[in-house]
């Protein structure tokens, strides 16, 4: 299962875990996705989609300023 965002396109970034004594090792930064119903009024049915919390702030800035 791929941790894209399916609105904005992130993707998990990796970057450097750094301890105390300065130890570097090799971690991955996920993105906060999370799966969510959205209702489509065109087409009458919900659909689900794998959102971050961007993508979700954008869903709900469009979905107001329509209204």
């Amino acid at each position: 299962m791929s941790k894209v965002c399916e609105v904005t396109g992130k993707r998990p970034m990796t970057g450097n875990k750094v301890s105390h004594a300065n130890n570097k090792t090799k971690r991955r930064f996920l993105p906060n996705l999370h799966k969510q119903r959205f209702w489509l009024e065109g087409e009458k049915r919900f659909i689900r989609l794998k959102v971050s919390r961007q993508g979700l702030r954008i869903i709900d800035k469009l979905a107001s300023s329509k209204s």
